[in-house]
């Protein structure tokens, strides 16, 4: 009886959690983030797919590709024809990953996996959102969903590795954004030379209270500090990021022009953004 009595309470649950209604957030002040971009080359076989400031990635290989990240719910019908119109197809995606579990980065993350079949994997600690739509995202208190829920077929540790089609794709768990905010290190080659990518997921700090109130993630502060440490030691040759504004999207590739891999090498920006979050940082962390 007692066995029967917990199952219920799962169902009832299970059903509760289903019957939520995905509620995007308003995206009013933010036009940029459904704004179409022109799909292109970055370097070798990896290609930006996204808007003009939510990056989407698309990485080609032998055996089907990899996408990063999907942006909006609406931006699915613009990912789909991105990529037509760089030579591929949809149906070929194999992997996807993403570099933080919000909305902005997922929204269409379901109807994509459902149209192509492929495999999501997710950094440990973005499991529990990406499965549930945002429900349990430590930032908005439980209001509900915001994306549709993911199935997780491959739950990823810092420094595993991603193999598809002869890549190997290597997780930095960069948490603080998000719980299992991460970034992306992986070499690629064009005819000229071999590149060390990272594809970035900067630590900006979205919550307004203070660390020591945030109670549905006790551990913030603690990974807000690791995870600025560590990004300060990854050795690259050419950086992107989960946003275009991160790393100056639209002033370093206009539509249209020629393949230039050498436009995303300035690890001085980088740095620069790392030291101006490292300084946030240490500002909210000495409120009392």
């Amino acid at each position: 009886m007692k066995s029967y009595l917990v199952l219920l309470l799962i169902l009832n649950s299970y059903c509760l959690v289903q019957a939520q209604k995905v509620t995007e957030p308003s995206t009013k002040t933010h036009p940029e983030w459904s704004r179409p971009y022109p799909p292109f080359q970055i370097v070798g076989n990896l290609y930006y797919v996204g808007t003009a400031d939510l990056a989407c990635y698309l990485i080609v290989t032998s055996k089907g590709n990899i996408l990063i990240n999907t942006g909006l719910a609406s931006s699915a019908q613009l990912i789909k024809e991105n990529i037509k119109s760089l030579g591929f197809k949809l149906s070929d995606t194999k992997i996807l990953l993403t570099t933080q579990a919000h909305y902005d980065h997922m929204g269409a993350m379901a109807e994509i996996k459902k149209a192509t079949g492929a495999k999501m994997m997710v950094d440990y600690a973005d499991t529990p959102v990406v499965a549930d739509g945002g429900l349990s995202d430590y930032d908005l208190d439980g209001k509900g969903r915001v994306f549709e829920p993911v199935k997780v077929d491959r739950v990823l540790r810092n420094a595993d590795s991603i193999k598809l089609g002869g890549m190997k794709l290597t997780i930095l768990h960069h948490p603080g954004h998000t719980k299992g905010s991460c970034s992306y290190l992986f070499d690629v080659n064009d005819k000229k030379r071999k590149y060390r990518v990272l594809i970035a997921n900067m630590p900006t700090i979205v919550t307004n209270k203070k660390f020591g109130d945030v109670h549905t993630y006790p551990n913030i502060a603690t990974d807000y500090a690791y995870t600025l440490i560590a990004m300060k030691h990854i050795e690259f040759d050419l950086w992107v990021a989960s946003h275009g504004i991160q790393f100056d999207l639209t002033e370093k590739h206009k539509p249209g022009s020629a393949y230039n891999p050498a436009a995303f090498m300035d690890k001085k920006n980088y740095y620069a953004q790392i030291d101006d979050l490292q300084k946030e940082y240490d500002q909210k962390a000495r409120k009392p």
